[in-house]
């Protein structure tokens, strides 16, 4: 009938047509047709229906929040589904001998088909998330050995013919009569053997695999009736199963990946580099370009890069770190393990209750990974305060709950940011009522949310965090580094949240300047505070009488400052970084919209930051986006300048990391969400309209001080640094075990430690480079050309700018003093540090 009605609508309007239908059927939850229709009754694309959708949110209304939201949810799982099939496709080319050919009676394409299938029905059965790519390719690799257990060796290659019979073809062997009483030992397991041959060839965690065969593919197969079978199930009978759930879901048709269906084919790029493995050049030859990761590599990569780090580390206290409890007042340690036994409970049933009852073991998994990341974090950062403060005494910083659950809550956002990807709830400041995040959603802040901690304690760790775990890659510094910002702009300000409360007495103690005084504005960002000084800064003893709760801190002896003692350390660092933050979206924006009215950012700016400062009740349950674009419309009204509303959120919408919401859905008054021109003339105005009309006086407001944009305060471990003293050697950490020409594309010189690296007149030729000033030799060590002087790129190194070409015996001297700059200065920061530990020894004392 769709297919009819679409037929008299013209070409050009028939994928416009396909979109609105989208729309208006999802935000009226009456969508009686699938994703697949629409996309054949249009001729449409999946990719180009997002695209589509996207291209249509010009206005801020067009579009709702539910709909985006499934928009979102959908393209997941497609890229999810799509990244798989390709994976799938490769696989069983290394598995089966001729897929388009039939042997010995038995046609591989349908087994393929079926294989394809089994899987599909695997993840909507055992996933509440379809979108989830680590667990879904772990269920494809039980699919397939579930399969190749049951193929007739001939359609085999190997290894995968001698893994499917391993444990049936060994052969007799002879046992003593003394033996023979005994109880025989039990051979491998056909399917775990199959399973370590396939995690093998996929780069990807056997264990982790069949822990999902053994807790969750086992479980599907039995309400499947196939366990007990040793016959390969019929391709119909499954798609029959499949067509099912596909008709409930009313999304894309993923069976039809296995026929190249237009619906689902990507936009020509090209797919097939996607995963071609980089090969080694030939001496004089250019080095192979370097093909993108794929979602499944980059997934499998950052996973054993994790465990790498977690290698060595234990899910138990470590002999330091027992002896650090041991030399606390009132010891922690059974209170630790109690807690950490109590959130590992909480962790996997809420983990299950979003993933699927059959993942519980999988997050009990993951939840450990994390407590061994806490233990191993928790040690850096004690030895840290140790040499920074010259104690060993960490009692109260050790008994302060808030600090154990915000550290854990830490590392736990890192192994799922590894395992999930990189990804956050959209929304605004409350996901309360319609349009917020889905349950089923393990995105930040959901780990929050677990642990019911707020937003405010913890930020306080994620620095110490970082510097504490050198070996974190990137993008995980990154992921955490955006966490901050989520807590900044929005999720500090919910209000639950004690920010309110310790900003109510600040007020109270006209300490509410000194969170950021505006003559600090334009200086740096610098700081030597730890989360030690973030937690114990103010002081709150508990007052919970009743049982045990893990969420509280202990009581804390007298001699602790109070609050009204001690100015909080906590509420002014976050404010510096909330006004920073805040003034990077603004310059920005103001860069794209008023170009020729330069001189109104600092206005606007003043404005915001009164209204951060003073009205801070603005931002409760709201976004520092929304009280930002707000700042910059009513500076343009009463300077007469004309900036619509529409323009502003146009723009904002291509900045990095928004969303639609921000703008679509404003809390105006409890329990009541309307847009932002709505929150501006009924909450923002009404404010504030004293304040800004004082802008349009003759005697306006004295100006804010700008904040200094500084860059990231977290070291990106992405570029190689030069050696000290040398003229060119370069080391930067190995990130994991590729070609050679993606490790050094220009010299294809590469010693990894601990592996055989070739003949002797190699080292030669390195110790020739090392010794030689002349960057022309590691131009004749690849091909023998005639010198040449190179430029390469420069690295900033202490400041120091490398220069192209070889260097000069006065540059070495540079260099040298330099070097000699760097020490004394290295040795007064030391001696700063020293001094500032023995002054705040004095004000305890």
């Amino acid at each position: 009938m769709m297919l009819a009605s679409m037929d008299d609508v013209q070409e050009t309007s028939k994928q416009y047509w396909a979109a609105c239908l989208f729309i208006a059927a999802t935000d009226l939850g009456m969508q009686t047709f699938t994703i697949t229709d629409v996309l054949k009754a249009a001729d449409l694309r999946q990719k180009q229906l997002f695209d589509l959708l996207k291209l249509m949110d010009v206005n801020m209304d067009t579009i709702s929040t539910k709909v985006n939201t499934a928009m979102s949810r959908l393209e997941k799982k497609y890229d999810v589904l799509q990244a798989l099939f390709q994976r799938f496709e490769r696989t069983c080319d290394k598995i089966f001998t001729d897929i388009s050919k039939e042997k010995d009676g038995v046609e591989i394409k349908e087994i393929v088909r079926s294989c394809w299938v089994l899987f599909l029905l695997a993840v909507g059965s055992v996933l509440q998330m379809e979108d989830d790519l680590v667990i879904s390719f772990q269920l494809l690799l039980c699919v397939l050995a579930f399969y190749i257990k049951r193929c007739p060796a001939a359609i085999l290659q190997q290894p995968y013919k001698n893994a499917s019979g391993g444990a049936a073809q060994s052969p007799p062997t002879r046992t003593s009569r003394r033996n023979q009483g005994r109880a025989k030992p039990r051979p491998p397991d056909v399917d775990n053997i199959l399973i370590e041959v396939l995690c093998k060839e996929n780069a990807c965690s056997g264990d982790e695999v069949k822990d999902v065969n053994l807790n969750s593919f086992t479980a599907f197969l039995d309400s499947m009736g196939l366990s007990a079978s040793k016959d390969l199930p019929k391709e119909h009978e499954l798609s029959k199963q499949y067509e099912e759930l596909y008709l409930k879901n009313k999304d894309f048709d993923a069976r039809l990946f296995l026929d190249n269906d237009e619906t689902l084919q990507m936009v020509k790029t090209e797919v097939a580099q996607l995963e071609k493995t980089p090969k080694k050049s030939s001496p004089g030859e250019q080095p192979a370009l370097i093909p993108p990761q794929t979602p499944v590599r980059a997934a499998m990569t950052s996973i054993q890069q994790l465990k790498v780090i977690l290698s060595s580390a234990s899910s138990q206290p470590s002999d330091v770190l027992e002896l650090f409890f041991k030399n606390c007042t009132v010891n922690p340690s059974e209170e630790i393990t109690n807690r950490v036994k109590h959130l590992g409970q909480l962790f996997s049933q809420k983990f299950a209750q979003s993933m699927g009852q059959r993942c519980m073991e999988i997050g009990s998994q993951r939840f450990t990974l994390g407590v061994r990341l806490y233990y191993r974090v928790m040690e850096s950062m004690l030895k840290s305060e140790e040499k920074r403060l010259s104690v060993q005494n960490f009692s109260i910083l050790l008994n302060n709950s808030a600090f154990h659950i915000s550290l854990l809550a830490c590392a736990l956002e890192v192994v799922m940011a590894t395992y999930g990807g990189s990804t956050f709830k959209n929304g605004s400041a409350c996901s309360d009522g319609d349009g917020g995040g889905t349950e089923s959603d393990l995105s930040f802040p959901w780990i929050l949310d677990v642990f019911q901690l707020s937003a405010f304690d913890f930020y306080k760790v994620i620095e110490s965090f970082i510097k504490a775990e050198p070996s974190l890659s990137r993008d995980m510094i990154k992921h955490l580094e955006r966490c901050e910002h989520l807590v900044m702009e929005r999720i500090a300000w919910r209000s639950d949240s004690p920010l309110f409360e310790l900003l109510r007495r600040s007020q109270e103690e006209c300490l509410v300047e000194q969170a950021e005084p505006s003559a600090t504005l334009n200086q740096p960002l610098q700081h030597n505070h730890t989360a030690a000084d973030l937690y114990l800064s103010p002081v709150r003893p508990s007052s919970r009488i009743g049982p045990p709760d893990f969420h509280a801190s202990p009581s804390l002896p007298a001699s602790c400052p109070s609050a009204s003692q001690s100015k909080s350390i906590s509420l002014s660092l976050f404010y510096r970084k909330v006004y920073r933050l805040a003034y990077l979206r603004l310059n920005t924006l103001c860069s794209r919209l008023l170009k020729d009215q330069a001189d109104l950012e600092p206005v606007m700016w003043t404005l915001l930051q009164h209204t951060l400062q003073y009205e801070y009740e603005l931002m409760k349950d709201r976004h520092l986006d929304q009280l930002m674009m707000s700042a910059m419309y009513a500076i343009c009204k009463v300077k007469n300048i004309d900036l619509r509303f529409k323009t502003i959120v146009t723009a904002y919408k291509s900045l990095p990391n928004t969303s639609q919401e921000t703008f679509k859905r404003v809390l105006i008054r409890e329990g009541q969400y309307d847009s932002i021109i709505v929150f501006y003339n009924l909450v923002f105005m009404q404010k504030l309209k004293t304040n800004i009309l004082q802008y349009a006086s003759p005697r306006p407001p004295t100006l804010s001080p700008i904040p200094q944009i500084p860059c990231s305060p977290y070291k990106y471990p992405n570029s190689p640094l030069r050696v000290p003293g040398s003229n060119n050697v370069y080391i930067s950490p190995l990130k994991n075990r590729m070609s050679p020409s993606v490790m050094t594309p220009r010299s294809k010189i590469l010693v990894s430690i601990g592996e055989s690296f070739g003949t002797s007149d190699k080292f030669q030729k390195i110790n020739q480079m090392v010794s030689s000033s002349d960057w022309s030799l590691k131009r004749s060590f690849e091909d023998g050309s005639a010198p040449k002087h190179l430029k390469r790129l420069k690295f900033d190194t202490d400041g120091l700018d490398e220069a192209d070409g070889s260097k000069s015996s006065g540059e070495s001297k540079l260099i040298q003093k330099l070097a000699e700059m760097n020490s004394t200065r290295t040795r007064m920061q030391e001696q700063k540090l020293r001094e500032s530990a023995q002054a705040v020894k004095k004000e305890e004392a």
